[in-house]
């Protein structure tokens, strides 16, 4: 059987829109916070009723937060529906997506997905969906669609015409204004051996720095430093990053702290397919976040929306009662941690351009339409063989409005190894998001002094 394809009579009117980077009409953007939620997903539920009705997402004090900030599981009490394993998937097949088919097949007796009831627990702050609204008749894309034109804080085209819009928003959502985290990367073994890396990492959007000044333009997305604080080989090196909205017209700039050669250099390789932070040659640049960066060098397919069993909800493996040797295992997570559940997803195609050059000639990905974050994308190679395949294990940050990653999973198909990002259960505190620094801790001139050992 075919996946279900579900395209809504809006998107089937902008997919016929005359112009793919034209803002939409006033009619148009005033479903927003109607008949879509203010951010453009569909407020109503499906018509079987195992994806319900968005009723404003988790409230701030949804369940109990720790001295630390790790968050109690509001779900807690709930059982699997069902779960699906290499004996059954093809039953549930059209909800599928081809890398989930293919963990199964790869991992027959160990890989499963525990299915839950569906919650739609995103929430946002005002402001983000005061911009959102504010994009939707205002935000257009350049150079080619490369870049954004009169854009503000989140979600550039929460009503979308196509696939590169789509992308957009992933790109744009909102991760908070500026927050402090603590994680870890592992790179497992076949025989599930690792050892972790560990970062200290600062992000902050222009209207998030302590001297944000609203009146000066600004081409800055986002500013983002990640400091290796373990292992000591590495301790004391430092990214320093600066995400521009027309990354074609001014390209990225990033910079690094060598701690050992107390040098700082520009570091053009963080982009596109150039490879990521000490992760053994697991990721490249643009798979964090399963994708950043500039969008130039694929074109992009909308293929339309469909629902899809995608990692929800995960409270319970992002817990700080769950170790790190009960979280990577051989092959994969532990599975038995994991929360599956029914979301509506945008489903994209991105082919690199006959005149680019990536190691991910194909990627195909899936957008949750509730925050316009990457669920799912499974990346191909110039073969046109599946490779890799990202996940995303979602949860709500209820009390900061953030929709994020408990960590994000790269499996590779053929090496029979992964990489896993973002993990923070045995760090002593979760996102600090009243964090704040100003610009000129963004600097090439701060690295030196972040990066002492």
């Amino acid at each position: 059987m075919k996946p279900t394809r579900i395209v809504s009579t809006l998107l089937a009117s902008a997919l016929l829109a005359p112009s793919a980077f034209a803002a939409v009409s006033e009619q148009e953007a005033a479903k927003l916070g109607n008949s879509l939620t203010p951010i453009g997903a569909e407020t109503a539920g499906n018509a079987a009723g195992t994806i319900p009705a968005w009723t404003g997402g988790l409230a701030t004090d949804a369940a109990a937060v720790d001295a630390n900030g790790f968050l109690a599981d509001p779900y807690s009490g709930e059982q699997p529906l069902f779960v699906i394993t290499a004996a059954n998937y093809e039953q549930y097949a059209d909800n599928l997506a081809p890398g989930q088919i293919a963990m199964f097949k790869r991992y027959p007796d160990t890989f499963k997905m525990r299915v839950f009831p569906s919650h739609r627990s995103a929430a946002f702050p005002q402001a983000v969906y005061d911009a959102a609204a504010s994009n939707a008749t205002q935000a257009s894309m350049v150079q080619g669609g490369n870049g954004l034109n009169n854009y503000s804080l989140a979600y550039a085209f929460p009503i979308p015409a196509d696939g590169l819009e789509v992308i957009w928003n992933h790109i744009t959502r909102y991760r908070g204004e500026s927050f402090q985290r603590t994680v870890v990367q592992a790179t497992p073994q076949v025989n599930g051996s690792y050892n972790v890396v560990r970062f200290v990492e600062e992000y902050a959007v222009p209207a998030g720095l302590k001297d944000y000044d609203a009146s000066k333009a600004s081409d800055m997305l986002y500013y983002f430093k990640q400091q290796v604080t373990d292992p000591a080989r590495l301790a004391g090196n430092v990214l320093l990053v600066h995400e521009t909205i027309n990354q074609v017209a001014t390209p990225r700039m990033a910079w690094i702290y060598n701690a050992g050669q107390r040098r700082v250099r520009r570091a053009p390789q963080v982009s596109y397919d150039g490879p990521g932070t000490a992760a053994d040659g697991m990721r490249t640049s643009d798979n964090l976040d399963l994708y950043n960066g500039a969008p130039d060098r694929y074109d992009w397919e909308l293929v339309g929306k469909r629902e899809m069993f995608i990692s929800y909800n995960n409270f319970e493996l992002g817990s700080p009662q769950v170790k790190y040797d009960q979280i990577f295992q051989a092959g994969h997570i532990n599975q038995d941690l994991t929360r599956y559940e029914l979301h509506r997803v945008w489903e994209v195609v991105a082919n690199v351009k006959p005149s680019e050059r990536h190691i991910y000639a194909k990627r195909h990905m899936f957008i949750d339409e509730d925050s316009w974050q990457a669920a799912h994308i499974d990346h191909y190679d110039g073969r046109g063989e599946l490779w890799r395949v990202g996940e995303a294990h979602a949860v709500q940050r209820y009390a900061d409005k953030v929709l994020g990653y408990t960590m994000e999973t790269l499996y590779d198909l053929i090496a029979g190894r992964y990489l896993v990002m973002g993990a923070n259960n045995e760090e002593r505190s979760n996102y600090d998001y009243s964090y704040k620094l100003s610009s000129v801790e963004f600097t090439p001139t701060a690295l030196r002094q972040s990066g002492v050992r």
